[in-house]
């Protein structure tokens, strides 16, 4: 994912870095040793170690959290996603902890999150069958190729309370009739369900 920079927000930024740049003979962030890597470049802005550098007046950094967090491209990404898609074109210091902050803060995040979500019920022990089976679970697989026989799907059938089962061969197209008879002559006769 990249984020496109729009002339409003470059308008904006170049706005805050004049305002910011205009009282002080240098802005607070450039006052760390690190001025050196600080550079104006043809189209007027001041760039960080190839990163536009991102004042703290003017709302350009609520601005630019805002269109990161909720915009039709990126919707309420987490708090570290955000962050790396916003370092690769932005800098301000103390920029990961003011975006951990604003995803902290934002309602839509926090009511998703797995702790903040109700239990759908109190979890129940499922009733354990007393007779081999008694309680099971089948399952179709389809699509096959087709076999010599002319079978093409596995009708699988297991026994709850063993977890032992019989895969056996049908076609897609048996009816429920065809399938019941199956049942009886297979699992019926042989466990005498």
């Amino acid at each position: 994912m990249s984020i496109t920079i729009h002339s409003g927000i470059k308008t904006k930024i170049l706005e805050a870095q004049g305002e910011a740049s205009k009282d002080l003979k240098a802005p607070a962030e450039w006052l760390r040793g690190l001025e050196i890597h600080f550079e104006r470049r043809g189209d007027g802005e001041i760039y960080f170690f190839d990163r536009i550098w991102i004042p703290s007046v003017g709302g350009v950094r609520k601005l630019i959290m805002d269109e990161a967090h909720t915009s039709r491209y990126s919707i309420h990404p987490g708090a570290d996603k955000m962050y790396h898609d916003l370092r690769d074109l932005y800098w301000w210091p103390g920029m990961k902890r003011d975006i951990a902050e604003y995803v902290s803060r934002c309602l839509t995040c926090s009511k998703i999150k797995a702790e903040h979500q109700k239990p759908s019920g109190l979890l129940q022990q499922p009733e354990i069958p007393e007779w081999k089976w008694e309680k099971i679970t089948m399952d179709l697989v389809t699509k096959l190729p087709r076999s010599s026989s002319g079978y093409d799907a596995i009708w699988v059938i297991v026994d709850i309370l063993t977890k032992s089962a019989h895969l056996l061969p049908i076609r897609e197209d048996f009816k429920t009739e065809k399938l019941a008879r199956i049942y009886i002559n297979k699992i019926v006769a042989r466990h005498g369900v």
